[in-house]
């Protein structure tokens, strides 16, 4: 069953992050230009003069930020933000979306354009200083996340349905050969958003406009579903001391009226208890 978690709607909630050594969980308000958090002192926030999208850790005290610009280093303690590489910082059209940190300590993050412009983005790789393309052209970067095997990337055009699986170099976690679809969701229709992979290897995925997060197997078999009262479910993440507890973001953008008034979760931040057992989320090596 799942409820409510922070009910401060965000026009687009992304980017959830369970921080492993704060055991502290941060989430975006991508448009809203916010950094979000909940603490049992209340609630936190951080606004940014730019699109932020998504974060991983790298100390107790500092994240990595991407951001529509770049990726910057993020002090929790005063806010302060450090340049550590532009990213596509001369095109206004785009900013960035959906990331992750993989085994290797590089980071994961897909580009898209402001307005969902066709094949506006791409999926880069942040590894040892070097900002490196993988894949281009993207139209919405969604689901990038890591077997606990570390054999295995996973990422999504959300607009063609396919989730990809692309092998991994054991050494240093560049991809090798080419990716190969591992879930095909167009004679579903769903339309799958962020992921993550749990400890035994499934996939929860969010299906933007299905309210909810679908579960599959490595051999991308549904497993089940769990359901939030929001409709547009944007990126699920493990959570707790536990890694028991499903967090998942959810949009209010493009929802009429008369939609927000009578299920007014939409945009809000929920969580579901004891729902399977994530991975920990891997540190930023910068």
């Amino acid at each position: 069953m799942s409820r409510v978690y922070d009910d401060r709607v965000c026009a687009l909630g992304e980017g959830p992050l369970w921080h492993p050594t704060r055991q502290q969980f941060f989430w975006f308000d991508i448009v809203g230009n916010r950094l979000l958090s909940h603490t049992d002192a209340g609630p936190q926030e951080w606004l940014f003069d730019e699109n932020v999208s998504a974060a991983g850790w790298v100390d107790d005290d500092t994240l990595v930020i991407a951001s529509e610009t770049g990726l910057w280093r993020f002090s929790l303690d005063d806010g302060a933000s450090q340049l550590v590489v532009p990213l596509e910082a001369d095109n206004p059209v785009t900013r960035s979306n959906d990331g992750r940190a993989d085994p290797w300590g590089g980071f994961w993050i897909g580009t898209m354009g402001k307005n969902a412009e066709a094949d506006a983005g791409a999926i880069y790789r942040f590894y040892r200083g070097e900002l490196r393309q993988l894949y281009q052209p993207i139209t919405i970067s969604n689901a990038m996340c890591f077997s606990p095997d570390r054999r295995f990337a996973y990422f999504t055009d959300t607009l063609t349905k396919l989730v990809m699986r692309q092998p991994l170099a054991a050494d240093d976690g560049w991809p090798v050969g080419a990716a190969e679809v591992y879930l095909d969701l167009r004679t579903e229709g769903l339309n799958p958003d962020g992921a993550v992979i749990d400890a035994a290897g499934n996939m929860w995925v969010a299906q933007w406009g299905a309210c909810r997060i679908a579960v599959y197997a490595p051999d991308s078999t549904f497993i089940k579903s769990v359901k939030f009262d929001a409709l547009q479910t944007s990126c699920p993440a493990f959570g707790g001391a536990d890694l028991t507890t499903l967090y998942c973001t959810t949009a209010a953008v493009g929802l009429k009226t008369a939609t927000l008034e009578k299920h007014p979760s939409n945009g809000m931040t929920f969580l579901s208890e004891n729902a399977g057992k994530g991975q920990a989320e891997h540190q930023v090596i910068l």
